[in-house]
Parts: C-alpha cells; structure tokens; sequence
C-alpha cells in the first residue's frame, strides 16, 4: 500500500484512470463536493476507530474530539461509500479534501469491493491518519472516549453529532452490518445523554 502525506495534488499516486474517493467517515454523511455516481461496498485489511484527534472540526487544540482513522486489521473489512470525480474535478476536489483533511490525515489508494457484485473491484483514494501523526489518539476505554466525544465542540460542530450521524448512516446503508466500535461508542453517548 502507498502512503503519502498530504502536500500537494500534483503527487503522482496509483489511481485508475478515473478518480475515486472512498469515504468511511463524515464522507458518508456530508458530501460537500461534485460527484458523478457513488457506490456502497467495502475494502478489507482495515477496522474504522474513533482514534483520530480532533482539533480543527470537532474539537480545539485544548479539548479535542474524537474522529475515525483506519486501523490495519488483516481479517475486517471497513463499509463505506466510494464516490467518483469527473476528471475536470480532479483537482479542485483534491484540494478540497486536502484542506477538509489536513489535521493529520494522509493519502492511500485501496481496493474498493462495491456491493454490487456486478461491478468489479477497483482501486479508490482514501484519506487515513496513521499512528504517527501528532493528532492521533489512539485507543481508550469506551466510558473515556464516549464523555470526551459528548463533550466536544468544534467549528464544524458537535463532536457527538459526528458520530450520531455516521452510526445512523452506517445502519441505513448496511443494515446488515455491526460496526461493534461505533455501535458501542453511540450507545455510549447516548447513556451518558440520558444520564445527567
């Protein structure tokens, strides 16, 4: 797999020829860019963790949220929504993406496996933000990650809200799937809500 920081679109990377973009977070739920067609599916190797900090969206540098990150995991498989760009988006896209995920996150290109068996697997863009980056958070327990995410605020909003929405498209897209992690964090969340 090829990873590289986030500098600039003119980095040659392994991408068919045309662009896809392979969302597993808030690219599921908030959309904020030009697409041609999009498709639900999955890509292997990888588990989706509330690992990530968050410092420029849903939370500040004194009070981070908590956003998801792929974590390499041979035997999961990570359900979102890939999204193809028509090539006279490319770049305008790109940097789009690259400022909306400059806190820490860095490029990789991934099989992407579409829900429909009609379509053959292909290669997608992902966005991901790996151990060494100076946001990263890493694992916690559950109760501990749960009072921080409904704690934060950011400019984008409720930390909370970020991982209420993605559990609620995650479940209508794929009914069928348990996210045990993000299923547990929004039960969590919710707990802690009806609580005080």
């Amino acid at each position: 797999m090829y990873i590289e920081p986030i500098r600039s679109n003119k980095a040659v990377l392994d991408l068919p020829i045309q662009m896809w973009v392979f969302g597993y977070g808030s690219l599921i739920w908030k959309v904020d860019f030009p697409y041609q067609q999009k498709f639900a599916g999955y890509i292997e190797g990888y588990c989706r963790r509330f690992w990530q900090g968050s410092t420029d969206h849903r939370g500040f540098p004194e009070k981070p949220g908590r956003v998801v990150t792929l974590i390499e995991s041979p035997k999961e498989i990570v359900w979102g929504v890939a999204y193809q760009i028509a090539n006279d988006n490319v770049e305008s896209v790109l940097d789009h993406l690259d400022f909306r995920e400059k806190n820490g996150y860095s490029k990789a290109v991934v099989a992407f496996h579409p829900s429909d068996s009609s379509v053959s697997p292909f290669n997608c863009l992902v966005y991901m933000a790996n151990p060494q980056n100076p946001e990263y958070l890493g694992p916690a327990p559950l109760n501990e990650m749960a009072l921080q995410i409904r704690e934060s605020v950011g400019p984008s909003g409720a930390n909370a809200e970020y991982l209420l929405q993605l559990a609620t498209a995650i479940k209508t897209l794929f009914p069928d799937v348990r996210d045990d992690h993000l299923f547990k964090l929004e039960e969590a969340v919710k707990n802690l809500n009806t609580t005080d």
